[in-house]
């Protein structure tokens, strides 16, 4: 080809890149690629299980939950926001691991007012409209436990182990298997 038709081609295809870029830029703002998780996962790189921040926090209808109330148990706690594309498209996954006899609670928290959250009660209003009904959604007002746990990109995951210690940190989506061999990696 010569040089003449060339450049037709790149003005052409050069926007295109562009766009493309600046989409899976702005994905990658939700949180890691599924295969970097499982490079994690792999690897078994955990914290060093220093005590986690304690929470007390409501839940959708207003009850309390703490951390604490969980002593002596696991619990896979899953950092997400309504508008974060990735965390949404695992929403029924993780509402059927919910839903599941389990030897570790599961738990989510999203942060209105924080990071692009909707309000409060912007949230309340567009959650009912899903059909996640096994999902505890915690409140964290403000992204105050966000901030003690240093929440960076949405989906985090966090386990915690049956001493209340702060086991590993995933930035990004876990699948259900994920999840369960984490689990069953911590004390």
């Amino acid at each position: 080809m010569n040089n003449v038709n060339a450049r037709p081609l790149r003005r052409k295809w050069l926007p295109l890149l562009l766009l493309t870029l600046s989409a899976a830029l702005l994905l990658s703002a939700c949180g890691q690629n599924g295969a970097a998780n499982a490079a994690n996962s792999a690897s078994g790189q955990t914290a060093s299980a220093k005590p986690a921040p304690q929470f007390d926090l409501q839940d959708l209808s207003g009850n309390e939950v703490k951390l604490a109330d969980f002593q002596g148990e696991k619990v896979y706690i899953k950092y997400w926001a309504s508008w974060c594309s990735i965390c949404l498209a695992g929403m029924d996954e993780l509402n059927t691991l919910a839903g599941q006899e389990n030897d570790y609670k599961v738990i989510s928290i999203v942060a209105p007012n924080f990071k692009g959250e909707k309000s409060e009660a912007d949230f309340k209003k567009w959650y009912a409209g899903l059909d996640e009904k096994n999902t505890t959604v915690l409140l964290d007002q403000d992204g105050k436990y966000a901030q003690q746990l240093g929440v960076r990109a949405y989906p985090t995951s966090f386990y915690i182990d049956s001493n209340g210690g702060l086991a590993k940190t995933v930035p990004g989506h876990n699948a259900n298997d994920v999840i369960a061999a984490n689990i069953n990696d911590i004390p």
